[in-house]
């Protein structure tokens, strides 16, 4: 790392200066006034208050018959189980109240991944005491893999560290994230947890010995610490060169059809592709629903090895997971590598930057560089990263698994 953002560090941010004292309701009200934020704002709100659940799809029709039930993949969940008991036994009535949510509940799909404090639902982590906060925590850690314990923990210390560059510990801080329970936790019945906030976003639901953990936003800006008590910590490099060790290997006949454009943000994209804020990832908060077709080159164009390389880029997207629910999905990923997709947007030297998405009917994982909104930036960057997990086909928050437990038709609805 460079600390190639400090060039691009607001002297005062003129679209953030003078908010520092608001609370993180406050600043979402103005943030609903504000230019082209607001438009956006105000598209988030009209699909989360309009649309049914579906899932995301390659062509608008949900492929049945993907997610079995009954499989016991070594979930954690006795573990979570017990996290999730002691915490819930610690909390008063009204608080209790607050996080609990039926298992179909449309709160599931409320997780957003910018700074606005939107949807108030759950337990503010910023707003409980020291012994809650380590209760939440540790539900959180007996849920994922150390390595992705690590990851979340280190995302939401650099979300710190930028509200420290910008003086805005208001609404960015370590604690400036939601978290809500579904369902009854339970060794056999299904329930599940999120978390989310700026930059990171966890789903999970567990039934028995599976866990379905989607949809997924880890991101930051920038992507390091360099002073402090955490300096030293950075986060993307191994998925950053993982995708570039893949599109370097392709052959020219491979690349031109795998390379969609050569720049990040080619004047040649169609109206609507490459979206402020969003940038080029589809896959984000309140796009349950999207139809991403397939681009790019297919595995089955790809060598061996080169299969191998996909298979290890969703593997590294994938590290969050513990040992058993982690080999599942990739034996899922494997058993449809011949109708999985690689696409890639934007250069391809080392210090370029792009965006990949990996593509099947069981996994869609997108990696995206993206330009300033906390810091000044007005093109892409490789020290400002987004990317999203999501399991295509109706999935999602293991929807179809609740499906096909409670033999219940409609989910996320109310």
């Amino acid at each position: 790392m460079t600390s190639r953002f400090r060039e691009f560090v607001y002297p005062t941010h003129p679209l953030l200066g003078g908010l520092e004292h608001l609370t993180p309701l406050e600043y979402a009200d103005v943030m609903r006034q504000a230019p082209m934020v607001g438009d956006a704002i105000k598209h988030w709100m009209d699909l989360f208050d309009t649309t049914s659940f579906q899932g995301i799809t390659c062509d608008g029709t949900v492929i049945d018959g993907l997610f079995p039930l009954g499989a016991d993949e070594g979930a954690p969940t006795d573990a979570a189980v017990a996290a999730a008991d002691k915490l819930l036994g610690a909390l008063t009535t009204e608080d209790r109240d607050k996080l609990s949510h039926p298992i179909d509940s449309k709160v599931w799909r409320a997780w957003m991944n910018p700074e606005f404090y939107l949807l108030p639902f759950g337990l503010r982590l910023e707003d409980l005491d020291e012994p809650t906060l380590s209760l939440t925590m540790n539900l959180i850690e007996a849920s994922v893999s150390a390595k992705g314990y690590r990851k979340i923990v280190d995302l939401m210390r650099i979300n710190d560290f930028l509200g420290d560059i910008l003086g805005m510990k208001n609404v960015l801080n370590e604690g400036s994230y939601n978290i809500n329970i579904f369902g009854t936790p339970s060794v056999t019945e299904p329930w599940g947890w999120n978390l989310w906030g700026h930059h990171v976003c966890l789903n999970t639901l567990f039934l028995g010995g599976q866990q379905v953990f989607t949809p997924i936003f880890f991101g930051a800006e920038p992507n390091e610490i360099d002073t402090g008590e955490y300096a030293g910590t950075t986060a993307f490099g191994d998925q950053d060169r993982a995708g570039l060790d893949l599109v370097q290997s392709l052959s020219g006949e491979q690349a031109a059809k795998a390379i969609l454009y050569q720049n990040k943000r080619d004047p040649s994209m169609p109206p609507g592709r490459l979206v402020p804020g969003d940038e080029l990832h589809l896959g984000g908060c309140f796009q349950d629903n999207r139809i991403i077709p397939y681009e790019g080159i297919n595995a089955d164009e790809l060598t061996a090895g080169q299969r191998e390389q996909l298979v290890r880029i969703v593997e590294l997207f994938l590290d969050y997971q513990s040992s058993g629910p982690l080999a599942a999905r990739l034996a899922d990923v494997r058993a449809h590598l011949d109708d999985t997709w690689f696409c890639w947007i934007g250069g391809t030297r080392d210090d370029d930057v792009f965006y990949y998405r990996v593509q099947s009917p069981v996994i869609m994982v997108e990696f995206d560089h993206h330009g300033g909104l906390a810091l000044s930036n007005p093109e892409p960057e490789r020290f400002h990263v987004h990317t999203t997990v999501r399991t295509p086909n109706g999935n999602d928050y293991g929807v179809q698994l609740v499906r096909a437990a409670t033999a219940s038709p409609q989910l996320l609805e109310d």
